[in-house]
């Protein structure tokens, strides 16, 4: 035994009994007495080397964590939080090495990241290093979240030193406890951040870090350097969503499983994620004092499938759960990634998130932070484009009739065109009016749900272009034009059905992109085929859907009425969703590309349905060429001699009074209705 105690580093210890050494155990005449004071040395050393327990990080936080500075206090519920379970428990799962969390203030993504560092310390020690944008951050978060959650959890509270003044094992940016040590820095150190290894490294509010710590790059790729010696080591990166691409927590999440939220529909069943685009909302809006004032009266969510409307609570009680969009990544990359917005939080209400959007309209950073904090959307930086908050914001009310219904076509309108998108599940159209100079106005925006090869469809498109829309003196023009897309997977049916509807002067349309490609052109002659079997030839006409975009983002540059300007109505159907498809691409530059200039989808806008739509509806006019001062005569005319209730009739006794002597010369003459 002498010799074994002066070999061995425990005869310098100390025990709770008081100071072991090898003159004590020599007087120590009982053997038993000796192995229990051996073993009270020791004790303390080997406990960081127990094994964790079978559980997972949610369990440990409903079991152990209590919370006394945050809205709810009290202890722990994961079930308050049901999204944030998936999220916690991937920390504790042996093939994820990465997490991903980008999401919308008020979800309780700090508290996840807290209960992840109490497991660790209670449960798997090992060193921790926790980054934040500057060490301010750092020192801000030690003191308001880490502290109290040691001093507030009992068996946190067991194993982390307590703050003494002279003791550095306890220090606001350092937390010892046996098996390793809490490091808290800011992501400009770089000495913190390429030193010790480490095997844990969280780093909080990732997108407003420095882009290097100092001259040594990636604050981030540093830290993670330090992890490579362990096995078992685990990243996670949080962040609110800023700037889209310009976003690191962006292009960590792409990296991984891509999962998002979703809330089933009480209605069809089908689960989405809750987006802005999908929320519906009324109000009142006062100005006292140059200050508008907003009362919102109702708010509810419309599914994207099938069309039902839910409120708030129904949205919230709602089976909910994570889709991943790149599943592979879990097992090629180890990565985890969550996307979460506060549509879903207990703690943030939807007219509290409204209110915020109408209170920052007009001001583009202040409604940057709505989108990111609120919405969990990256913001779109345009540059001289305009944004989607703009164009809600000029829409107009077209004003209405003497007997009080709402006016269809406002002054200036001449003439009348229809695109149409084709999607496997529905089609597309807007009707849009056009006048001098290029000014145009939003006339009717629609979505008809269901294959464009079944007769429904057609016949309710039959309706939209058919309609007579009125001015406010009662004369009413219809579409002369409908360019329907014949892309995608019903080619051949869409050139039948347009081919069946020749006098109604519906067209199919086949878009061609690329530099220098005309607007418009002749139609083409194209065979249409159907179960392999040729029908009939039909007339193609060719578009040149990039000429059209420019053209589009163009007028849209223009702010004030006239030449080129673009007019919208103040309904539903030209609300956030329209506007954000109506803006979803803008044209880029690559000379890596063989076609240099590109338009491309922005992130996060990819319904273009919208731009689309406006596209064909443009080349429908373009190629129609008309005499807009003879179609301005010919409303004067029929608004002088046409009562309100004989309108139609006016028109059609317009239009056979000049066709009577119209030449044969263009053919665009053949498609104007007058």
């Amino acid at each position: 035994m002498d010799a074994l105690m002066r070999e061995s580093p425990v005869a310098s210890w100390k025990s709770d009994g008081g100071s072991l050494t090898v003159e004590a155990l020599k007087n120590e005449t009982d053997v038993g007495g000796r192995i229990r004071r051996l073993n009270a040395a020791i004790r303390q050393a080997v406990r960081g080397m127990r094994p964790p327990e079978r559980m997972t990080v949610s369990e440990w936080a409903d079991r152990n964590r209590v919370l006394s500075l945050s809205a709810e206090n009290g202890k722990w519920r994961t079930k308050r939080t049901p999204y944030l379970k998936e999220v916690m428990d991937a920390f504790t799962d042996p093939n994820v090495r990465n997490i991903v969390l980008a999401a919308s203030s008020q979800v309780g993504k700090s508290e996840c990241i807290n209960n992840m560092i109490g497991y660790v310390i209670d449960q798997d020690p090992g060193s921790i290093l926790f980054i934040h944008p500057t060490v301010i951050d750092a020192e801000d978060y030690s003191k308001l979240r880490i502290a109290p959650m040691i001093r507030d959890c009992p068996t946190l509270r067991k194993k982390v030193s307590k703050a003494k003044s002279r003791d550095s094992a306890n220090t606001i940016k350092q937390k010892t406890y046996p098996g390793g040590i809490l490091t808290m820095c800011g992501s400009t150190e770089a000495h913190a951040l390429a030193s010790k290894p480490i095997r844990y490294v969280f780093g909080d509010e990732r997108d407003r870090w420095k882009a290097s710590a100092g001259s040594e790059g990636d604050p981030w790729l540093l830290a993670q350097a330090r992890q490579t010696t362990f096995y078992n080591a685990k990243s996670v990166e949080v962040s609110t969503p800023t700037v889209k691409n310009a976003s690191p927590i962006e292009k960590s999440f792409a990296k991984g499983t891509m999962e998002r939220w979703c809330s089933r529909c009480p209605h069809c069943g089908e689960y989405h994620e809750i987006n802005f685009a999908d929320i519906r909302f009324e109000y009142d809006e006062t100005e006292i004092k140059h200050e508008k004032l907003y009362t919102i009266r109702s708010i509810w969510y419309l599914c994207p499938d099938c069309g039902g409307v839910s409120d708030e609570n129904d949205m919230k009680r709602a089976d909910a759960k994570w889709i991943a969009g790149n599943p592979e990544a879990y097992r090629s990359h180890r990565t985890r990634s969550f996307w979460l917005n506060s549509w879903v939080s207990p703690w943030s209400g939807w007219e509290e998130s409204i209110m915020k959007f109408l209170q920052a309209r007009g001001d583009s950073k202040a409604m940057q932070v709505v989108y990111n904090t609120r919405f969990g959307l990256l913001w779109e930086d345009r540059g001289g484009l305009e944004d989607e908050d703009s164009l809600l914001d000029r829409r107009e009310d077209y004003g209405r009739n003497e007997n009080l219904e709402p006016v269809e076509l406002p002054d200036g309108v001449l003439l009348l065109t229809m695109g149409v998108d084709t999607q496997d599940d529905r089609m597309e159209y807007e009707v849009v009016g056009h006048g001098h100079f290029g000014e145009t106005w939003g006339i009717r925006k629609g979505v008809i749900m269901g294959r464009p090869d079944t007769d429904e469809v057609w016949q309710r498109l039959d309706e939209a272009a058919g309609h007579v829309y009125r001015f406010r003196s009662g004369v009413g023009l219809r579409v002369s034009l409908t360019f329907v897309d014949e892309g995608g997977h019903y080619t051949q049916e869409v050139r039948l059905r347009c081919l069946q509807r020749l006098r109604k002067k519906f067209f199919p349309i086949k878009g061609y992109s690329g530099d220098g490609v005309p607007y418009t052109a002749p139609p083409k002659k194209y065979t249409v085929v159907i179960d392999g079997k040729k029908i009939a030839d039909c007339q193609v006409f060719p578009v040149g859907v990039d000429a059209g975009k420019a053209l589009i983002m163009d007028s849209l540059k223009v702010r004030s009425p006239g030449a080129k300007y673009c007019h919208f109505p103040r309904r539903d159907d030209y609300g956030p969703a329209y506007f954000r498809g109506l803006l979803s691409e803008r044209l880029t530059y690559s000379d890596k590309r063989q076609e240099r200039w590109k338009w491309e989808i922005i992130p996060g806008h990819e319904r273009n349905e919208p731009l689309d739509c406006r596209n064909y509806a443009l080349a429908a006019a373009k190629a129609l060429q008309p005499d807009y001062d003879a179609l301005a005569q010919r409303i004067r005319r029929a608004a002088g001699v046409a009562a309100p209730e004989g309108a139609g009739s006016a028109e059609s006794g317009v239009r056979r009074a000049e066709m009577k002597t119209a030449r044969r010369a263009r053919p665009a003459e053949r498609y104007d209705d007058w």
